[in-house]
């Protein structure tokens, strides 16, 4: 007698529902992952492609904030500021100033030092021509990078006149203070980045870089610096900038 086959046992197929079952979560939670973080810009160019008559893309998506640093692709905060020291480089050079002007990049900023009479001429404190020009170009470029910028110091020094005698406490401590702050007034009026992140500093004769015995010493000391910073930077003293950057 011919043998009849056996038919499929019932309830087999719930392997394969739950196989697919299984594959379906795991594509679910990869996709999760990978929208975990978004590119704020990039979604809200993929929205407008879908929805042109969205006046906004929050009205689609609400509003995704990330916290600074975490967003490294080119053209963000992160990558503007790492372009800041080659811009201001660039502008020192168009200037003619690079005898002039000391630029220093560290890990998380930005330290320039205008020598000598870049700003000031002997004991004023009215910036020179040759300084607002320079301090103009200087401007434009932070406005360009405001947002990645945690702050700006502007710190005035003197130096000490006659080696052997201290300059007179008050008018050295206020000449220093005025210099800073004017050059912080003006880069105020003409930058955007945020008037509470700029700073003015004096310190009279009292950081000097090198010894008062000579001329070309004393006019080492008679600078005005700038200390620009990166948004989540570690914060140093100036004695800790000046050992980084070899003084």
């Amino acid at each position: 007698m011919k043998k009849r086959n056996k038919a499929p046992e019932a309830g087999a197929s719930w392997m394969d529902t739950y196989g697919d079952l299984v594959t379906l979560l795991l594509c679910f939670f990869v996709l999760l992952y990978s929208i975990s973080q978004v590119d704020t810009a990039k979604w809200a160019a993929v929205v407008k492609s879908f929805n042109p008559d969205a006046v906004v893309a929050s009205q689609i998506v609400g509003d995704l904030e990330l916290e600074p640093g975490e967003d490294d692709l080119p053209g963000t905060v992160d990558g503007d500021f790492e372009e800041l020291y080659e811009r201001l480089m660039e502008s020192v050079k168009s200037a003619g100033l690079e005898s002039e002007v000391e630029l220093y990049k560290g890990d998380g900023y930005t330290f320039i030092t205008f020598r000598d009479r870049v700003f000031f001429d002997g004991d004023s404190s009215i910036i020179k021509n040759e300084g607002t020009m320079i301090l103009d170009q200087f401007a434009n470029i932070l406005s360009g990078v405001s947002d990645s910028i945690a702050e700006i110091q502007v710190l005035g020094h003197t130096t000490q006149a006659d080696p052997n005698v201290v300059n007179e406490v008050e008018s050295d401590r206020v000449l220093s203070a005025d210099r800073s702050a004017r050059v912080a007034a003006y880069i105020q009026e003409r930058t955007s980045v945020s008037p509470d992140r700029i700073v003015s500093v004096g310190y009279g004769q009292f950081r000097p870089i090198a010894p008062f015995d000579t001329a070309e010493n004393r006019a080492k000391n008679r600078r005005v610096e700038m200390l620009i910073t990166k948004t989540d930077s570690v914060e140093h003293t100036l004695e800790e900038y000046y050992r980084e950057m070899g003084r």
